[in-house]
């Protein structure tokens, strides 16, 4: 037990780190790509500019998995976060939803610039009301700073957080790093991975 709060608690830590660090730090990058081989201790990735990276997972090492879920497993009360694209009336359209097990709330909370595709927002909030919609269901979600509401259609990819393993990283994997920092040879290095299980591309 003690250890798997200490893992959901790193979870926590590394999906804040994701977050938090900005996409145009010189140092650091995000990494959204699919392991095409292993060697060794470093996975060879191809990015989604199509550029080959060399990546190694320092300790401590840290696995996220991202699997599916539904519209029907969010519920007032949850915190989650939204990728989505700004509507006339301010709203945002959402193109994924993740949530956050209980143990990650309060991670990245807020609406800020993401890098998904151009002109997206990440609201990370805590959903005070779910109501539907004539396009989708829409949810109300509060943030310390202000409140959005987001259109969760049946294109959006709605998925959640569970502890992951070493072993499921195999070519034909999908990954996210949030802040890979470039070593002095070349290669890229992070503590922590997130990958999508069954084929699953994590939509961050």
């Amino acid at each position: 037990m003690f250890s798997t709060l200490q893992r959901m608690l790193a979870a926590a830590i590394f999906v804040t780190a994701c977050f938090a660090l900005p996409a145009s730090a010189q140092e650091t990058m995000r990494i959204r790509g699919t392991i095409e081989g292993v060697d060794g201790a470093t996975y060879v990735v191809k990015n989604r500019d199509g550029a080959e990276m060399k990546l190694t997972v320092t300790d401590p090492q840290l696995y996220v998995a991202i699997v599916k879920s539904t519209m029907a497993d969010i519920k007032p009360g949850q915190f989650v976060g939204a990728t989505g694209m700004t509507q006339p009336d301010g709203s945002q359209k959402a193109i994924e939803v993740h949530i956050f097990p209980e143990s990650m709330r309060g991670t990245g909370e807020g609406h800020y610039d993401w890098d998904l595709r151009p002109n997206t927002k990440m609201t990370n909030a805590n959903v005070e009301q779910t109501v539907g919609g004539v396009d989708g269901p829409v949810l109300t979600v509060k943030y310390k700073d202000g409140e959005k509401k987001v259109l969760v259609t049946p294109e959006t990819q709605v998925v959640t957080y569970v502890i992951g393993d070493k072993a499921d990283l195999k070519p034909g994997t999908k990954i996210f790093v949030g802040a890979a920092k470039k070593g002095a040879d070349g290669t890229w290095q992070t503590p922590r991975v997130t990958y999508g299980k069954d084929g699953l591309t994590p939509p961050m």
